[in-house]
């Protein structure tokens, strides 16, 4: 961790026995592949610090168009590391103040155990009614799943089969309740220190999609927000990035 950072954060708990005066809220867009890991964080946060944490949940594309609309976020999760820097190029994020905070990970995955034992040849056999993926337009687990499609060369055979949802949510709702078979979602939903742990999936390869890399980002609104600098801290803690990785995310 960058040493400013790392000082920063030692203040905050420093400063943390003074009283309920010092602790603030913070308003953080969260990209919806993140919620189960930052519900978690956001508790340990309100612990550690004192500071509450209000998330709001949905896809990088949308809260992205809300940021630039005037929302009241502070922090951004994004889902990516493009739109971040989008939003730093045109005023709305701090420069200097963005970090991978997490490598996502894409897996086709179904609830049925069993199903999903080497995807590519499921895929190609298509012995399946729907498959879900997140939009591609605005969700980057949804341009990763297209990305895999295009490398395996299916998208024109299963361009009739797809269902999308509006999120990587969305998506999971759909192949969990059984509207689609199969989907492709982040590996996050469905795992438990780092593997499947229910159903059945195929974990893409990182080298057939372009890499899902998520930053955090200080957005102006929350420049000065102690609440807002001490959570980009906080998930830049050992102890936070390892409960990250237990969701299935790589680190950087």
């Amino acid at each position: 961790m960058h040493p400013s950072r790392a000082l920063r954060y030692a203040l905050t708990l420093l400063l943390l026995p003074l009283g309920n005066a010092l602790a603030a809220q913070v308003q953080v867009a969260v990209a919806s592949n993140f919620t189960a890991p930052m519900r978690e964080i956001a508790g340990r946060f309100e612990r550690d610090t004192g500071h509450q944490a209000r998330l709001a949940f949905g896809a990088t594309g949308k809260f992205y168009a809300q940021i630039r609309n005037g929302a009241p976020f502070e922090v951004l999760l994004s889902a990516d590391d493009t739109t971040p820097g989008r939003l730093e190029q045109e005023g709305a994020a701090i420069p200097g103040s963005r970090f991978t905070y997490a490598v996502g990970r894409l897996v086709l995955w179904s609830p049925t155990a069993g199903l999903v034992q080497d995807g590519p040849d499921l895929l190609r056999k298509g012995d399946f009614r729907h498959l879900a993926m997140a939009n591609p337009k605005t969700a980057p687990y949804g341009a990763a799943a297209l990305a895999t499609l295009e490398h395996l060369g299916l998208v024109d055979t299963l361009s009739g089969r797809l269902v999308q949802g509006e999120n990587i949510a969305q998506t999971h709702q759909f192949v969990a309740s059984g509207n689609a078979q199969l989907g492709f979602i982040a590996l996050s939903q469905v795992a438990k220190d780092g593997r499947i742990a229910t159903g059945s999936g195929w974990v893409v390869p990182t080298d057939i999609h372009p890499a899902i890399r998520q930053e955090a980002v200080l957005l102006t609104k929350g420049q000065d927000n102690p609440a807002a600098k001490a959570l980009l801290d906080y998930l830049a803690q050992p102890q936070i990035r390892a409960l990250i990785q237990s969701y299935g995310y790589g680190l950087e």
